[in-house]
């Protein structure tokens, strides 16, 4: 092992007394910490440049003196209690301790398939060539965007060819390389919901573009407020499943939307964050499906997987994949090669569509569960956006103060969203809320809302 020793700055005249004081001063102010285990003699002798009976010489002193431990035939190490006490910290106030994390952008985590991932990556272990182990194409490797272009196709009428798929590491870096694609294009404002997920105004600002917000209503963004605005190139909307109100986009609307976007040569962003997940409606294809050219996909492995996998893909019209690639290339932060090749063996194998499956049946339960929770303790909240997803939508009386309900319900042990909207409405995720629990959870809801009506 190596040990920085820096005897050019350490107090001694001699050789000894030099490497007495660094380890002295390295161990009182912490550097190496308790049971730290130092080279052997003949190791830091070598490293130093000196004699190894030096180095004997100036363990047996720190010995001698209580700061290191050695014994026969053991490694020397750094004694218990010969470092200085760490400073008082300052007294922090109290965090509620949070016992049910109701975050609707989480999916069960416990879920995750380990075994068919641990599978996924050892076969791309095994076979990947070796030029796949260097500097991963900005683009993605061609293996995830093929398997991609192909998945998307089938389960939500996506119309692209692996050439136009950008892989990302996450939605919001993804998002953020086309904001800038855009801009250095000449860009400058885009619309986003409100309300809507924040990441995309914060991206979209991040990059230097104003964010313009238009309306949501029952049947999600408000297109003919979007029309009335001047000089917008871009909408961001997610048409399956909105957040925060769990609009779903009627067909009329998708085609007000796409005409807007044709008429003003402009692009739709659309976030389909979590359309693998519905209960009581049938599936609801991509608006990307209806106009390729002025439309950017996006979606990721966060919902379907977990949020740690960091894989997010844009599929893109031809003209923008060599801006993104180019902008990620230089920035860096390309998702891990291995990583991809991992997912595009789930995705060719089907395991990600059994691991879907699985997660819609758990989630239904979960979510049928929670329903009828609601509906015996808070049978006055209005339930919204209960048809697909990993949340729910409480509308809240008109005078209760959002703030208050969330303040109070962490105070009982529940972390979870506001709506942020004109009117009151909190935002209840389901995907890590195990059945037995619901009944308490759904009591200390009804507790919150009594607290701030």
């Amino acid at each position: 092992m190596d040990l920085h020793l820096d005897l050019e700055r350490a107090a001694g005249a001699t050789l000894r007394a030099r490497i007495e004081n660094a380890l002295r001063d390295a161990i009182r102010s912490g550097l190496l910490a308790p049971a730290t285990r130092l080279p052997a003699s003949r190791v830091l002798s070598a490293q130093l440049g000196v004699s190894r009976g030096v180095v004997v010489d100036a363990y047996a002193q720190l010995a001698a003196e209580g700061y290191l431990r050695a014994r026969q035939g053991a490694a020397t190490t750094v004694a218990a209690g010969a470092t200085a006490p760490p400073p008082p910290s300052l007294p922090t106030a109290r965090a509620a301790t949070i016992r049910h994390g109701l975050s609707p952008f989480v999916p069960a985590l416990g879920g995750f398939p380990r075994s068919a991932w641990r599978t996924a990556l050892n076969r791309a272990l095994r076979s990947a060539a070796d030029e796949r182990l260097g500097l991963p194409d900005a683009a993605g490797v061609p293996e995830l965007r093929q398997a991609l272009a192909s998945y998307l196709a089938r389960s939500r009428g996506v119309r692209a060819v692996a050439d136009q798929v950008v892989i990302c590491n996450g939605l919001r870096q993804g998002l953020g390389l086309l904001w800038r694609a855009l801009g250095a294009d000449g860009a400058q404002r885009i619309a986003v919901e409100r309300p809507g997920w924040r990441g995309i105004a914060e991206t979209a600002q991040d990059a230097g573009l104003d964010a313009v917000p238009v309306a949501v209503d029952a049947d999600g963004l408000v297109v003919d407020q979007l029309a009335a605005l001047d000089g917008i190139d871009a909408v961001a909307v997610a048409p399956a499943h909105q957040y925060p109100t769990g609009a779903v986009m009627p067909p009329a609307r998708r085609a007000a939307l796409v005409a807007w976007a044709q008429e003003h040569d402009a692009l739709i962003v659309e976030d389909d964050y979590d359309a693998e997940y519905r209960y009581d409606r049938q599936p609801i294809g991509s608006v990307q499906g209806l106009a390729p050219q002025h439309v950017v996909y996006g979606g990721s492995a966060s919902k379907s997987l977990a949020p740690g996998i960091r894989l997010a893909w844009l599929v893109v019209p031809p003209q923008l994949v060599e801006p993104i690639a180019a902008l990620q290339r230089r920035r860096g932060g390309m998702p891990a090669a291995l990583d991809q090749l991992a997912l595009a063996d789930l995705i060719e194998r089907g395991e990600l569509d059994r691991h879907l499956r699985r997660q819609r049946r758990r989630y239904r339960r979960q979510r049928d569960a929670l329903l009828r929770a609601l509906a015996a303790r808070l049978p006055q909240i209005e339930v919204q956006g209960a048809a697909a997803g990993l949340f729910v939508v409480l509308r809240l009386p008109p005078a209760t103060s959002e703030a208050e309900v969330l303040r109070h319900a962490r105070a009982l042990g529940l972390a979870l969203e506001g709506a942020g909207a004109a009117d009151p409405a909190i935002v209840v995720g389901y995907a890590n809320l195990a059945e037995a629990a619901i009944a308490s959870v759904v009591d200390a809801l009804a507790a919150s809302v009594r607290s701030a009506t």
